[in-house]
């Protein structure tokens, strides 16, 4: 058994002050280079402000859906006392997690048939990295 790690970084531009961008692409893409067919894949985000999710990919309304509840649990102008203004991002960023972990099987992710990985935004736009860690065997 050859157990593989690899990791991989990636750079995208988000458009807009909160949204969901769909990352799955490049979680395939980075399996299918690893070359691993049995093991994880973890994605992780570098930023304060961002996070990584899991959810339904088919239907982008809920996407929306996703952000503008959030938006309504945390407003922006709400009495933060951080002074970059950002705070409510911060908060979106901690509930929503700055990883996710994933099964790689038979060199594929082990996703639901309605499930992508998702980019958080919550403080752009901006130029954002995100990196994933493949651990397994060829």
């Amino acid at each position: 058994m050859l157990v593989i790690k690899m990791l991989f970084k990636y750079q995208i531009k988000t458009n807009k002050r909160e949204e969901l961008v769909d990352i799955t692409p490049y979680i395939i893409s980075a399996i299918s280079e690893s070359k691993v067919k049995d093991g994880i894949a973890v994605i992780y985000v570098p930023h304060t402000t961002a996070g990584i999710t899991i959810n339904e990919n088919a239907d982008p309304s809920v996407k929306h859906d996703i952000i503008n509840f959030l938006s309504h649990l945390i407003p922006k102008n709400w009495n933060f006392t951080h002074l970059e203004g950002n705070s409510d991002a911060h908060i979106k960023s901690s509930l929503v997690g700055c990883s996710q972990t994933i099964i790689i099987k038979d060199g594929k992710p082990l996703l639901g048939t309605w499930q992508g990985i998702f980019f958080a935004e919550f403080d752009g736009p901006r130029r954002r990295e995100f990196y994933v860690k493949i651990i397994g065997d060829k």
